[in-house]
């Protein structure tokens, strides 16, 4: 008698299952309403803290930008402060870096300078001096490079908002969503 071969678990190792309030936290925040968003990453951030996962800092970090998005800076500030101080103490320079440099820049555009200011000086106490990269002429960035790279606006997965130069690529056309871990190919 003919079996068929056992397909499920190989479908599951390449979708992740996705908690339900993160697949809320993001419907909430592509409606505008930022302010439960921001709690509900918070609430994702701090369970993901206690059991030790490792995408904390990315909810963090997403929790901070919602706050900042509905004027609660202060709040949103000690959110994001939160999440790179996770980068931080895992000794994750390089993401450190990264995350830092959009969140300045994101600041920036919001006029929020001041904030802007205060992260960046958390990046120069963390980051030494000499893992700051100073491009040569001729040189391409590891995050030009990301941002050439294009990935959908949004995981089919989770329905998290991705950037290129925030996924981490797995190889030249696959990138792993920051908030759910699901694969997702470059278009």
């Amino acid at each position: 008698m003919f079996r068929r071969p056992f397909i499920r678990p190989m479908r599951r190792a390449l979708r992740p299952e996705v908690h339900p309030l993160l697949r809320r936290a993001n419907q909430l925040m592509a409606s505008g309403d930022f302010a439960a968003a921001a709690q509900a990453f918070e609430q994702l951030a701090v369970g993901a803290t206690r059991r030790g996962l490792p995408r904390d800092a990315h909810l963090f970090l997403q929790a901070g930008r919602c706050r900042i998005l509905a004027g609660q800076v202060r709040e949103g500030m000690n959110n994001l402060k939160q999440g790179l101080g996770i980068f931080t103490q895992r000794g994750n320079l390089a993401q450190l870096q990264k995350s830092g440099e959009i969140i300045v820049s994101d600041l920036k555009q919001r006029g929020l300078n001041a904030e802007a200011g205060e992260i960046e000086g958390i990046l120069r106490v963390a980051i030494p001096a000499a893992n700051i990269a100073s491009p040569t002429p001729g040189f391409v960035s590891a995050a030009q490079q990301e941002q050439s790279r294009q990935v959908p606006t949004t995981c089919p997965t989770c329905g998290g908002p991705l950037r290129p130069d925030e996924v981490e690529w797995l190889d030249e056309t696959n990138a792993e969503c920051p908030y759910c871990g699901g694969v997702v190919r470059a278009e």
